[in-house]
Order: C-alpha cells, then structure tokens, then sequence
C-alpha cells in the first residue's frame, strides 16, 4: 500500500515494551490487542479505530518534545479491552516540524489520509493548538464539517501571541473555510470575556457553560451526534480529577468527561477526537494519564454501542410525535432502535434533539435547539 510508505516517513515507531517496562502484556490487555507500528506499520486498513500521537507543544511556549503520548500509552495499553471485534491500531507519534506550520502540515496529511479511508482516529498529546492541524484534516478532503471543543477557556486571546491561545480565529476564519458549525461545552464564565461569548453568540455558535453541562449533560449528546471532529482541553477537568491541570480547581469530573467521551464514541458521524494539554512532567502517580486512557476506553465502549440511525422518512424504524407550538407544527421523531430523538425544522429537515426539547414544545414553548437551528 502507497499509505504505509507514507506514513513510514511521517510516523515515529512505538515500543510496546518498553511503554510497559519489559512486562508482557494479558492477553485481553489493549497492549495485546492493539496492531502497534513497533517496526514496520501495521495493518491499519483492516482496523475500525487508528491511535496516534503528538509531540509537538511548542504552541504553548514549550520548546522540548512531550512525552504525553508515552505516558497516555503506558496507560491505556493496560486497560482490558472488552470487545476484541472493534480492530485497534497505533500508528505511533506524527513527527514534529521544523516550524509549528510544519507540524500542522504533517497533520493535515496523517489525519486527511485516514479519514479518506473512513477510520476514526484519536489523537493523543501536544498542545491545544493542534487541533487546527486536526481540522486541516478535514480541509484536505474538502469535507464541510461541524467541530466541538470541550475547553474551560475560548482560545481566542489578544493578549497572547501563543497560538495555543489564540488558534480558534484560525478555525474560525481561514480560506478556504469549510467549518459549517462550532460547539463548545464547558467553558467557566469567570475566566471568559462577556463579550467574547456575546460575539460567538452572534455567529449562532452553540456554547454551554460546565455547570449547565454537569447538571444535564444529556443535553451535550445531540451536538456531539451532529459533529465530525471532538478536541478535548484538559483544562476543562478539575485539578482533583487530573492533577497535572493547574488552571482551575473546578470544571468537569473525571466520570462526567467519561460519559461525554461515550457520547462522542456513540456517534456515528463523528471520525476524529484529539485530548491535548497533558503534561507528564506535573502528573501525580500518572492519575491524569489514567484519566485520559480510561475517557479513550470509554469512547472505544461508545463505539460499540454506535449505530446509525435509519433515514427519517423510514418512517417503521421511528415513533413519531406531531406537536404543535406556538402556531407551529412539527414532527418529533424517536427512534424504537436507539432512543435517540430528532426534531424537523420548517425545511423538512431533522436535526438531533433531546426528549427535553419534545416536552418543551408540548408545553407550547419554542425550543431553544429548535429556535438556534433556524437562526443559522
């Protein structure tokens, strides 16, 4: 295959055992299972989900490689891997660039190539910058695109010149542009400009605080449906559940990003998720790369539950509601396979929803999904 020489030039080698000092793995171990590009690359053709890792921090300030993606490894490889059907390969770490540009390049051709090749990818390591080298990816196939960030920040600083804090105008206003829609989820309004949120609000972006997110986080699962890329900003987990994050004493718990992952992992639109911002170097007893490996075990479980759903005019495979609300009328769909809801717009077409949105409308309120949706 002309990919593997490809990637042979763009990918540094893993060694297993040396991740896992010298000690064989369980059989039923992910260090066992996972096809590992050790010395040539594996057989990733044949496999649903494909790791990679990033070095690359330098859009934080930090000149020197991160080890992130070796610690990450060590971790998740020693996780037990429950459904040996779902064909797993590491393709080692991307290699740096000359010049950050450089590494976002190499990115773009990875991540490009493997979603040419329909596999989900997962991104492991570097800093948060990365995720418009993710992004690129997409670009490279033209592919108009939906994204979710879950990050207690907006990335979009002008006090800073660090790329990590400012990358999101990149994603936002780079030509030629196929963003189709941006979510965030778990943003800390004390840390975030009124006004930035005002703006982003203005461009009929989706953005929810971590306390609306804690207290429903049913609600995060249909813009995760709807999206094709996830980056995750360790910032958004408390100190207490990652320690080697020291931005905030608050943000998500450890088990809620676990469930958010399961979501991600459920969808069947979404192909690529990318966890950035972990710093072995501040990690205690490695619990913050147990966090990440175990948010990456529970997007494999969510994945195992992924199923497409039917067309909605497959009209047996669904429930269906009509409402009316506020002199509007409307279809609500369930499907009797997944549960899941969707909701039809004015256009005729459906989007995800929530069993809350259904409610609402039966009480005759407008829904704010329903509203957002046909302001874009």
């Amino acid at each position: 295959m002309a990919a593997d020489t490809f990637f042979e030039q763009l990918l540094v080698p893993v060694d297993r055992y040396q991740i896992n000092e010298d000690e064989a793995y369980h059989e039923l171990q992910l260090g066992a299972q996972i096809q590992i590009h050790e010395k040539s690359v594996p057989d990733w053709a044949a496999s649903d989900i494909v790791l990679v890792g990033m070095q690359d921090q330098r859009g934080e300030g930090f000149s020197q490689p991160s080890e992130a993606p070796f610690y990450i490894r060590r971790q998740l490889y020693r996780l037990f891997h429950w459904h040996p059907e779902i064909k797993i390969a590491d393709l080692g770490d991307i290699q740096s660039g000359r010049q950050i540009s450089d590494t976002y390049a190499a990115m773009k051709a990875v991540v490009g190539e493997l979603l040419a090749h329909g596999k989900l990818i997962v991104i492991l390591g570097g800093s948060h910058d990365l995720t418009y080298g993710q992004y690129l990816g997409y670009v490279a196939r033209e592919q108009l695109m939906e994204a979710t960030l879950i990050d207690a920040l907006f990335d979009i600083r002008e006090d800073s010149t660090l790329p990590a804090h400012t990358f999101l105008m990149d994603l936002f206003v780079s030509q030629p542009n196929f963003l189709k829609h941006y979510n965030h989820i778990g943003f800390q309004s004390y840390y975030v400009q009124p006004r930035m949120l005002e703006t982003l609000d203005k461009l009929r972006f989706d953005c929810y605080r971590v306390g609306y997110a804690q207290e429903r986080p049913e609600d995060m699962e249909p813009s995760l449906r709807m999206s094709d890329m996830l980056s995750i900003d360790l910032n958004a987990i408390r100190h207490s559940d990652a320690p080697a994050n020291w931005f905030s004493p608050n943000g998500f718990t450890g088990q809620e990003m676990c469930l958010l992952c399961k979501y991600a992992g459920m969808s069947a639109r979404l192909s690529s998720l990318g966890i950035y911002g972990y710093h072995p170097e501040r990690d205690q007893h490695e619990l913050t790369a147990k966090q990440i490996a175990q948010m990456i075990w529970y997007f494999i479980e969510g994945f195992y539950w992924r199923s497409m759903d039917p067309p909605p005019d497959e009209k047996q495979a669904y429930w269906e509601f009509h409402v009316r609300f506020t002199d509007v009328e409307t279809l609500f769909l369930r499907s009797k396979h997944t549960g899941r809801w969707w909701m039809q717009l004015p256009d005729q077409r459906f989007i995800p929803c929530t069993a809350e949105d259904y409610y609402q409308a039966c009480r005759n309120e407008i829904p704010e999904r329903w509203l957002r949706a046909q302001e874009r």
